[in-house]
């Protein structure tokens, strides 16, 4: 049901002058059919995910890629993807399906990525490999195979790089068929793992091996020696140990002594800080150069323990995506002190809810130090001397607040060479000199809360700097000092113009300002930038205008230097512009040229000029104008003429126009003190005047034509009444003319300029022209003003006996 209510908008008027009502459920029940209709629709599940109301939402462009996972799919026609003959990517994991028959995929030569895992497949038709031989990526982990099922035919995906399986069972020759076969990745999914025979692994050619350990494997040192013998980089899964890890980490250092493996990567662990703390102390005297640790649960105490990190192969650590289930530490080192005594070249805590690291105790090897996503704040490395060979640190995602401990803690750092802060809460707050290090060449402060005074404490020696994401409303020409940089990035900010390149480096080739406030930049600030190879200034918010016409000029010219030219570049204003590429934007030479436009305003008056003069000799004109004059002439004497009879027919001395809202003062002030009871002057007042039957209108015109003078009282709510405007235009145009003085304002409120609407404009030439009394706020000048205005009210005109009609 829709309901629109006109009511006027002085109080006083307060009937409603509209009362429209629409009546829509033929129309709302139409949409609740549409909606139900499109809700069944989108509940597919089955096979319906080859119906045509699914497939094309999941293909990609020129369909190379099909997702078809989480569908309930049960089985595949011969026919299911011929018309797809371009699918390179498939994806049909997490369905039903009990049986495959790769014949289904005879039409797609081009198919490289299969992803058929987390099904319930038990067995595959092997003669059918043939039509995927062109496969690099085969995932067929977590079905219900119980052994390896590589038969003979896998021979013929030579192409195959990386292959994914789950099994029960594990046989010598199982890998028999691939064997000839250098494989870039290998995922083996073993968690019911119940029998494996010794060397079957061994057959592998993996440059990586991923295996999620068995959990009721009875001994799983054969498995774990054939995984650290066939590769050099492996990841192992699924360690959890809620007690204790001692089997698993006695059989690691068994086999660990004469491995190959130079990576381990240890994932989905749970264990206590002390087994981690073995495993770290194997891995640093073995063949292993790199360790990581993902998604790792830390268990029971955090206590601190030495390890001699003198000697070692380790040349990385990376730790990530901890989440701690601990105790308090109670030993007289905090546990982080391990890490900061580690002598690696390169070490990685992230997402660990770290909130510091110790400055290492003794001159370190870091050359690298990522401790993103944590919760360290600016005392990190207060006056810490011994990382003087550090090259890229990184804190992003942290809760660091004030830039000068930045600058000051880097200062010791002399090989730095690459900084990230970003994503934290840096602010700008340099009160002596900013400290950096010298060889710092990138500086990420992106997502943080930079302002304008940056420019004033940066690194001399940069070559890229990332400024992006921060509270930049322009760029200082201090930014000239960086003579190195080569790129700057300072997207999503609040810049209004393009940088003035004359100040940036002559070796900068790119510039990024995509995203910010740039509404109408000028041709010029866009040559400036010419020699800039690579220039982003997309997503502005552009005025589409005359003054953009010169800079879509000089764009089409320079259209190689600018990223994303012309699709990225759209108009925001006007309004009915929007979305429209500045390319596209063709404003008239009229509309743009102001001398042009002259010169038709002009052509086209005196072509006016010249018809008028034709006219005027053809039709005698100029003798119809004086006719004219004569009558208007002849009218205003009789108007004068009758104008004792005109002041002889009024009944009032004044009519007063005032707003609802401002009824209280008129009638328990204004009209007391006026009237008196003396009917000295007798004021025409709505309430006790108007006439029953006849119009508002016509009540307010006889008011006034029955009344000496008007007394408008004036105040904001005046001028948002449309009725008071009314009555004070009846009145300025009344018999007396615009000249007379028969308008009496009184200022109750004042009332700015820019509040009187525009089409009031007669109310603001009034106020402009006419002088107004103004309600004084004193009680002591109550009396002054109520004199002067029975002064001005005063006429010697006598009034028309009572008995005359006020509608004669």
């Amino acid at each position: 049901m829709l309901r629109i209510n006109r009511v006027r908008t002085r109080g006083r008027y307060s009937a409603k002058v509209l009362h429209v009502e629409k009546m829509l459920n033929t129309l709302h029940r139409f949409w609740l059919h549409v909606l139900l209709l499109h809700a069944l629709m989108a509940n597919i599940s089955g096979e319906d995910c080859f119906s045509n109301q699914k497939l094309p939402d999941r293909l990609s462009f020129l369909g190379t890629k099909l997702d078809l996972s989480h569908c309930n799919i049960t089985r595949l026609h011969t026919t299911t993807f011929q018309k797809y003959l371009n699918l390179q990517v498939l994806d049909l994991s997490y369905n039903a399906l009990e049986e495959l028959d790769f014949s289904v995929f005879q039409f797609h030569t081009v198919l490289q990525k299969l992803d058929i895992s987390h099904n319930k497949l038990r067995t595959i038709n092997c003669t059918t490999l043939q039509y995927i031989r062109g496969v690099t990526h085969l995932n067929m982990s977590y079905n219900h195979f119980e052994t390896t099922f590589l038969c003979k035919e896998f021979a013929t995906l030579r192409n195959l790089k990386h292959l994914g399986l789950n099994v029960t069972k594990i046989e010598r020759y199982d890998f028999m068929s691939i064997a000839h076969q250098k494989l870039e990745t290998v995922f083996l999914g073993l968690e019911y793992l119940q029998q494996y025979e010794s060397g079957s692994l061994q057959l592998l050619n993996s440059k990586m091996l991923h295996v999620v350990l068995p959990q009721t494997l009875t001994d799983s040192a054969l498995l774990l020696y054939d995984d650290f013998n066939i590769t050099t980089t492996l990841e192992i899964s699924n360690i959890q140990c809620e007690e204790t890890c001692n089997d698993m980490i006695r059989h690691i250092n068994m086999v660990i002594q004469k491995s190959k493996v130079s990576k381990l990567i240890l994932s989905n662990i749970k264990m206590s800080w002390p087994e981690i703390s073995k495993i770290l102390q194997i891995s640093w005297r073995s063949t292993v150069e790199h360790l990581s640790i993902y998604m790792f649960i830390l268990v029971k105490e955090f206590d601190y323990l030495h390890i001699d990190f003198s000697e070692g192969s380790l040349k990385s650590l990376t730790i990530e995506n901890v989440i701690p289930q601990v105790f308090l530490h109670g030993s007289y080192k905090h546990p982080l002190n391990i890490f900061s005594e580690m002598f690696v070249e390169n070490l990685t805590i992230s997402n660990a809810e770290i909130t510091h690291l110790p400055c290492p105790p003794r001159p370190n090897i870091f050359r690298s130090l990522i401790l993103s996503n944590n919760k360290i704040t600016d005392e990190i490395f207060a006056q810490c001397v011994t990382l003087a060979n550090i090259q890229f640190l990184s804190f992003q995602n942290n809760i660091l607040d004030r830039l000068s401990y930045v600058t000051s803690m880097t200062s010791t750092m002399k090989s730095l060479k690459h900084l990230d802060v970003s994503g934290n809460r840096l602010y700008c707050d340099f009160s002596t000199r900013c400290e950096w290090s010298q060889s710092l060449l990138v500086l990420n402060i992106s997502r943080n809360k930079i302002t304008d005074s940056i420019f004033n404490c940066l690194p001399p020696n940069l070559e890229v700097l990332d400024l992006s994401n921060n509270q930049l409303s322009s760029v200082n020409k201090e930014i000239g000092n960086l003579k190195a940089l080569k790129e700057l990035y300072l997207s999503l900010n609040q810049l209004s113009h393009i940088p003035d390149c004359s100040h940036l480096s002559k070796n900068l080739m790119y510039l990024n300002i995509d995203e910010n406030l740039i509404h109408s930049p000028s041709k010029e600030q866009l040559t400036n930038c010419q020699n800039v190879e690579k220039i982003l200034a997309g997503k502005n918010k552009y005025q589409c205008n005359c003054e953009l016409k010169p800079f879509i000029g000089t764009a089409e010219i320079l259209h190689e230097n600018l990223i994303g030219w012309p699709q990225s570049f759209m108009c925001e204003y006007p309004e009915e512009l929007k979305g429209v590429i500045l390319r596209d934007f063709y404003p008239s030479e009229i509309s743009c040229n102001v001398f042009i436009l002259i010169g038709i305003i002009v052509g086209t008056l005196v072509v006016l000029l010249i018809i008028m003069f034709f006219l005027c000799k053809h039709f005698d004109l100029p003798w119809y104008i004086r006719m004219i004059f004569q009558w208007l002439r002849r009218k205003y004497k009789v108007r004068n003429s009758y104008h004792d009879e005109i002041m002889t027919g009024k009944r009032f001395h004044a009519f007063i126009s005032y707003s609802q809202e401002d009824s209280e003062w008129v009638k328990n002030s204004l009209i007391p003190n006026l009237e008196k009871g003396d009917n000295s002057i007798k004021i025409c007042h709505h309430e006790r005047d108007f006439i029953p039957g006849k119009t508002i209108v016509e009540n307010i015109i006889n008011c006034i034509e029955k009344s000496f003078k008007s007394i408008f009282v004036l105040s904001p709510n005046f001028i948002q009444s449309e009725w008071c405007h009314y009555e004070l235009y009846f009145a300025q145009h009344s018999l007396f003319g615009k000249n007379s003085d028969n308008l009496i304002l009184i200022l109750l409120d004042s009332i700015p300029q820019y509040l009187i609407p525009n089409k009031y404009s007669k109310l603001k030439a009034i106020m402009k022209h006419r002088t107004y009394m103004e309600w004084p706020k004193e009680k002591g000048k109550h009396g002054l003003f109520w004199a002067n205005l029975r002064e001005a009210i005063q006429t010697n005109n006598p009034l028309e006996g009572e008995e005359v009609s006020l509608f004669n």
